[in-house]
């Protein structure tokens, strides 16, 4: 039931995450996106936790720490596979040249000494190689941020006899 919980939340949150990442598309509006998301996954951790405890009153903290943590990564997961889909499409239209002209020369210098060409970062194969490294990253942390929602939501859904 405990999982139940955590994946019927973050369908919830992949909904809205999948939303957010459309919405960081807009340039002043992609500067909020990254805070927004961050309270996302604590809130589908306290979703999953408000789940919990209106099928089981007396669900304890470890329980709903759990569905927090299935909630946060199923939210991040889907998240991040819309992120890396849209950059890549982003990247196959051109739109990391712009973005490459603004580096300086010596950064760039810098990363053809270490062996890393920085073209990768303009190809579709490497902006994917990239989201999904990050998209990893992503759903570690999303799952800890679901964990502690979900861990602290029976202290704000107790029933009171």
């Amino acid at each position: 039931m405990t999982v139940q919980n955590g994946l019927k939340a973050g369908g919830i949150g992949a909904v809205i995450s999948v939303i957010l990442n459309l919405l960081g598309i807009i340039p002043l509006v992609g500067c909020c996106t990254f805070i927004l998301t961050l309270v996302l996954w604590v809130g589908v951790g306290v979703l999953a936790g408000y789940f919990g405890n209106k099928t089981n009153p007396m669900q304890t903290g470890s329980d709903a720490a759990t569905a927090g943590a299935v909630a946060g990564a199923v939210t991040s997961l889907v998240g991040g596979v819309a992120q890396t889909i849209i950059f890549a499409v982003q990247a196959a239209l051109g739109g990391t040249v712009q973005a490459f002209s603004q580096i300086p020369p010596e950064q760039l210098r810098q990363l053809r000494d270490i062996g890393i060409d920085p073209a990768i970062f303009g190809s579709v194969a490497g902006v994917i190689g990239i989201g999904s490294c990050c998209c990893i990253l992503g759903t570690l942390i999303a799952a800890a941020l679901g964990a502690g929602g979900g861990a602290l939501s029976p202290s704000f859904f107790k029933r009171n006899p």
